[in-house]
């Protein structure tokens, strides 16, 4: 496998792009942007657990329930959710689905809806119409950095990743974009995702896939705890490269592929969390069972108290003990141990069997205030272990998110 420079979401062979504006994002940004492939996809989703559901995902679950073997595409928007708007909302989410159909020359069972932005405002579909007909008209492989700009809310830069493999002794490519900053936290975040590839996966396989993908990268993040309404992952295997991928044939170095886009394409998202200063991953080890630690992780990686100390540089660790300790998870206290390291491999123990080492403060400080920062937790008592990647919370996340509807 080989990263792709300035890859994307376009890189795997018959997919195009195209984005415009229509009006719904502030400004002269893009905000409305198509995804499509001339030949028939196999596709499958994964979609948020919220409770509440936006209609492009009611609309997206009922699209691929029925259909998951001829999908052409995607149409999306920023700016507006289309969350909490009722049947004026589904209707909304309808009508984007033919109308991009129509300007595409496909079914509209064909296509997928994304809608990210503010939540409980009805689509403005004469705005959106327009914004359709002409991304149609700007349909090209090198617009895949358009339409990752188009789906941009919060975020500061666009989102994208591609690699190549080798199948069969033939070239096949998995690319991928995402958006996402703020209400991130699984199961999912929110963020969007489309991931591509040029390989032929039948399509009973393709969500097994996706499941495995989505559950090592973006169910293993958060930047604040909250859970969207329009979080979606795609997957789309349209086969222009002419290569058969199953279980038996190239099956282990796709799902290599697919994790790495979807690990990459997590991580960015964290990284540009909103007001974030710190890239963080947090380790857990020595669990029961791999669920338990990553119930620990994630318990840490939410606590508001390690979230400001690790925003102030504060080695403050005996928060993300106290955070491991009510994640309803049994250890014992004296068996645990606790690591901080930096990127160029310089780690400092501070904690042995539940007490702390006689470790330096200056130098604690100094990893805490590193700009990526490994933490370790040994609990001593299985074999379990997980990593969560999260990041700080600062005063800038209380700013962007206090004026958000502004």
């Amino acid at each position: 496998m080989e990263i792709v420079a300035e890859g994307g979401v376009t890189t795997p062979s018959g997919f195009l792009a195209g984005a415009a504006r229509c009006g719904l994002k502030s400004g002269s940004d893009l905000d409305l942007a198509l995804l499509y492939s001339p030949r028939d996809c196999s596709a499958a989703g994964v979609f948020t657990r919220n409770r509440v559901v936006a209609a492009p995902v009611l609309l997206d679950r009922e699209t691929l329930e029925a259909n998951n073997n001829a999908i052409r595409g995607v149409v999306a928007n920023a700016g507006n959710a289309n969350a909490c708007t009722g049947a004026p909302g589904v209707w909304a989410a309808r009508q984007m689905q033919q109308n991009a159909a129509f300007a595409l020359g496909c079914r509209p069972e064909q296509l997928l809806v994304l809608s990210t932005g503010v939540i409980g405002v009805q689509l403005p579909m004469p705005k959106v119409n327009a914004g359709i007909d002409s991304a149609a008209n700007r349909l090209g492989g090198e617009q895949g950095e358009a339409l990752a700009r188009a789906i941009m809310t919060t975020d500061t830069h666009p989102k994208e990743v591609a690699v190549r493999l080798t199948a069969g002794g033939k070239t096949v490519y998995v690319g991928g974009v995402a958006k996402g900053s703020g209400m991130i936290h699984p199961d999912m975040a929110t963020m969007l995702a489309v991931i591509t590839t040029d390989a032929s996966v039948p399509a009973e396989l393709v969500q097994p896939l996706l499941d495995d993908a989505v559950n090592q990268s973006f169910n293993r993040i958060s930047v604040d705890g909250d859970t969207s309404t329009n979080d979606t992952v795609l997957l789309l295997c349209n086969g222009a490269s002419g290569v058969l991928i199953d279980h038996d044939h190239g099956w282990e170095a796709l799902g290599e592929a697919v994790n790495y886009v979807c690990r990459e394409l997590a991580q960015m998202i964290v990284r540009d969390g909103e007001g974030a200063t710190k890239f963080v991953a947090i380790e857990v080890y020595g669990a029961r069972s791999e669920e338990d630690a990553h119930a620990v992780a994630n318990t840490i990686a939410t606590s508001p108290l390690v979230k400001t100390a690790l925003a102030g540089s504060d080695a403050n660790w005996g928060r993300i003990l106290a955070a491991a300790g009510r994640a309803g998870v049994p250890f014992e206290q004296s068996e645990t141990a606790l690591w901080v390291a930096n990127p160029s491999g310089r780690e400092l123990q501070l904690v042995s069997e539940g007490t702390p080492t006689a470790y330096e403060e200056a130098e604690a400080a100094t990893i805490f205030a590193e700009q990526d920062i490994n933490i370790r937790l040994q609990l001593g008592n299985g074999d379990g272990e997980a990593t969560v990647w999260t990041c700080d919370l600062s005063h800038d996340y209380v700013t962007i998110n206090a004026d958000y509807r502004s």
